[in-house]
């Protein structure tokens, strides 16, 4: 719906499809220059850190799960971490091998959904997923097989694959046997193949030549590429550990939205997530992966937003590759969970949602009750470079009729998967336009 006037433009859309949440946004523009973009996140508050304090320090991974439906094992790892750092315990190897691997079926899942589902469609210009599927059903099958091994994967290792049920403060309530791992392996070895195949198809498609400058952040491990551990790094120098988080980074509100805005202190903007995480630490991809990403035409870092579509799914290979190597050299935990005897004290923890980098911080009690909790999810850290993006994209686009303008920032959205449940999704779009 549009409306027109000597002064003012104004484009309103009332759902933008493929995303996760309730929200809005607003442009305004005068004299051919983008004055302001709001990203206006209207979906009520659900106060989850409120809702953990007087609890006890056994239930926030099942508690914070329930945050998004999307990217559980995040919020179950990094919950479960900070709190066994508060009580001053350090898991046996096996069982952090056993997160991983879940981690890595979260991976697989979400990405393949975003891939498929949610992004594809645009630059292919349909809809919806459904009438790609229309057109190229075999290439959406891929996809949805693709899922399915991700989602199988959680289940077998954390008992549900919507919000699983089998993490705990310690470990795991039950470690899967041997032979229930070794049968994922052949649906793992045929998505091994959907992976790179997914690589090959989603590096053929035709980006715009956009990029932007914004300090990436992301965990930076000795060893492997990052999911469930390591520092928090970025391209500019930044090199702390998860007690430092909240000495580096500050949690802004805004008057236009619901969703807190974080930026680094004395730095301001930064971008977490799989342009971060892949340009800093491209070295840790396997040589598989970092040969499909040389195929599909990304260099060692990436700054096209667009692009970071070829990023999932070179990410998506390489959680199938490392899927397959922890089953590999799996060694049951015993037991499953290490006890956690409560203590007063303030643990931190963090890991890399499929979009980002998510931290938790817990105070308890001597007894584990939760006295506070902070909750930093990607997509909030990530909004203020989002609105730069967008102020710039739309301003080198302008030229455009409304509808066309409002189809390249949905697809620009979608660019950055966000999760508005976690902190933010926009539903409506206003562009004002005064000469």
């Amino acid at each position: 719906m549009s409306s027109e006037g000597r002064d003012l433009r104004r484009i309103s859309v009332g759902a933008l499809a493929r995303v996760e949440g309730e929200g809005a946004m607003r442009v305004s523009v005068h004299g051919g220059k983008v004055e302001e973009v709001a990203l206006d996140i209207y979906e009520p508050p659900r106060f989850f850190e409120a809702l953990l304090r007087g609890r006890s320090y056994t239930e926030p991974p099942d508690i914070t799960a329930r945050i998004c439906g999307i990217c559980p094992v995040a919020y179950q790892t990094s919950a479960v971490q900070a709190i066994e750092d508060a009580c001053g315990v350090e898991v046996d190897p096996s069982i952090r091998a056993l997160r991983r691997l879940l981690y890595c079926g979260e991976w697989i899942q979400s990405h393949a959904l975003h891939i498929y589902l949610l992004h594809a469609p645009d630059f292919l210009g349909y809809e919806s997923a459904l009438e790609l599927a229309k057109v190229v059903p075999d290439v959406v099958q891929r996809g949805l097989t693709l899922k399915k091994a991700g989602n199988d994967l959680m289940e077998v290792v954390g008992g549900r694959s919507v919000h699983p049920v089998n993490v705990r403060v310690g470990g795991f309530y039950r470690a899967p046997t041997p032979a229930e791992l070794e049968a994922l392996v052949e649906p793992l070895q045929r998505a091994l193949q959907a992976a790179e195949e997914t690589v090959q198809w989603v590096g053929s498609f035709t980006f715009p030549a956009f990029e932007h400058d914004h300090e990436y952040v992301a965990l930076r491990h000795e060893r492997d590429y990052p999911m469930e551990a390591g520092r928090m790094v970025s391209d500019r120098g930044l090199d702390i550990g998860p007690s430092e988080f909240e000495d580096h980074v500050e949690e802004l509100h805004v008057e236009h939205s619901n969703a807190l805005h974080a930026v680094l202190r004395d730095r301001g903007t930064y971008m977490t997530g799989p342009l971060a995480r892949y340009s800093l630490n491209y070295d840790r991809l396997s040589p598989r992966a970092q040969e499909a990403a040389r195929a599909a035409g990304l260099g060692e870092t990436c700054r096209n937003p667009f692009q970071s579509i070829v990023v999932r799914a070179v990410e998506t290979l390489y959680a199938v590759e490392e899927a397959l190597s922890i089953i590999g050299s799996y060694r049951r935990p015993d037991p499953s969970a290490q006890e956690v005897p409560p203590r007063a004290g303030r643990g931190c923890g963090w890991s890399e949602a499929p979009r980002g980098l998510l931290y938790h911080r817990y105070t308890l009690a001597d007894d584990g009750t939760i006295e506070e909790a902070v909750i930093t999810p990607p997509t909030s850290q990530n909004q203020r470079a989002v609105e730069a993006d967008l102020a710039r994209f739309v301003e080198a686009n302008l030229e455009l009729d409304d509808q066309a303008l409002t189809w390249q920032c949905e697809q620009a959205i979608r660019n950055y998967d966000p999760c508005i449940s976690c902190a933010t999704h926009f539903l409506q779009l206003q562009v004002e336009r005064r000469p």
